[in-house]
């Protein structure tokens, strides 16, 4: 079986090419921007077909879905981070739109139906009254960030298509996922290089932004198997919640970080270049319908995944 993870180099495509190579008897390519980081495939570089490519351009990305043809598309490339969506907007939407119609034109025109997964986001939901917890499928998309506006269209072309021309695609709204080779900017990586490098006497105190949003964490291992799980036997056109339905504020999830660091007694400070325009409140979720879909399972609890956050970010400062 062939498989292509568009953005193999970030974070979750990293970890869904570990779970790929494990599971055996597939052809791995992926896709990077040109001159990407590739450290986090540095280990498994050779086992895996990386090509360069720029999503937004429709004519690359027919060519490279001609010339693989592959049975399995996992789409997980997006400027994922929601700061940097207010100050790019535009590249935000450009990115995650565009390039998700470039894959869906590249298979409708080359008439061949492979199984897609686009990786869709719980920002979509993005102002949920408490009442709403846990967060259905069905719930009303209130986004609160160019991201979150971004993933809705995605979200809904990939409903589109799968209606109009019968294209095999399958969304999923993962709520917060994270692990190792997080990247530095998102909350608990973050928090977690402050720390060892107050530690280190690297600098004087940990800098926060908002402590009170709450959000429902998986670890990205458990969240890759989600998405393996997505393609074997989700319904193509369904959308499907990747989350555990538990929730920690920004607040709790650093004290976490700082008891197991052994950095009680290390200052915080709250600096105000880090509040967003606007924070999601709450988001936790339901993944009842995915569960009873597939039959998966979150297995790594938050407190194991933030102890191998640290672990990664100490072997790295």
């Amino acid at each position: 079986m062939k498989i292509l993870i568009t953005g193999v180099t970030g974070f979750a495509g990293s970890h869904l090419a570990d779970l790929a190579l494990a599971k055996g008897g597939v052809e791995i390519y992926g896709t990077a921007r040109w001159r990407a980081p590739s450290a986090n495939i540095e280990h498994i570089k050779d086992r895996i077909k990386i090509l360069d490519a720029d999503l937004r351009d429709p004519v690359s990305v027919s060519e490279l879905i001609q010339g693989i043809k592959p049975d399995w598309i996992f789409h997980l490339a997006a400027q994922s981070y929601v700061v940097s969506s207010w100050k790019a907007p535009s590249e935000t939407i450009t990115t995650n739109i565009v390039g998700t119609v470039n894959i869906f034109e590249a298979v409708r025109r080359i008439k061949y139906n492979p199984r897609i997964l686009v990786a869709c986001s719980s920002e979509e939901y993005g102002y949920v009254e408490p009442s709403e917890t846990p967060i259905t499928e069905d719930n009303p998309l209130r986004p609160l960030s160019p991201y979150g506006v971004s993933k809705v269209g995605q979200d809904l072309l990939s409903y589109q298509y799968f209606k109009s021309y019968g294209v095999e695609v399958i969304r999923t709204r993962a709520f917060n996922h994270s692990g190792p080779r997080r990247g530095r900017v998102f909350v608990d990586s973050n928090f977690a290089i402050q720390i060892i490098e107050v530690q280190k006497g690297l600098r004087p105190y940990v800098s926060v932004g908002n402590l009170d949003a709450i959000r429902d964490f998986t670890d990205v291992r458990d969240t890759v198997k989600a998405y393996w799980l997505a393609l074997e036997k989700a319904d193509a056109g369904d959308v499907y919640n990747i989350c555990t339905g538990k929730g920690y504020s920004v607040k709790q999830l650093l004290d976490m970080l700082l008891e197991l660091a052994g950095a009680r007694g290390v200052e915080v400070r709250q600096d105000p270049e880090r509040m967003r325009p606007s924070d999601v409140p709450l988001l936790i979720g339901s993944n009842a319908k995915f569960v009873k879909q597939t039959g998966w399972q979150p297995t790594i609890g938050y407190e194991q995944t933030l102890a191998d956050i640290l672990a990664y970010w100490r072997e790295r400062i």
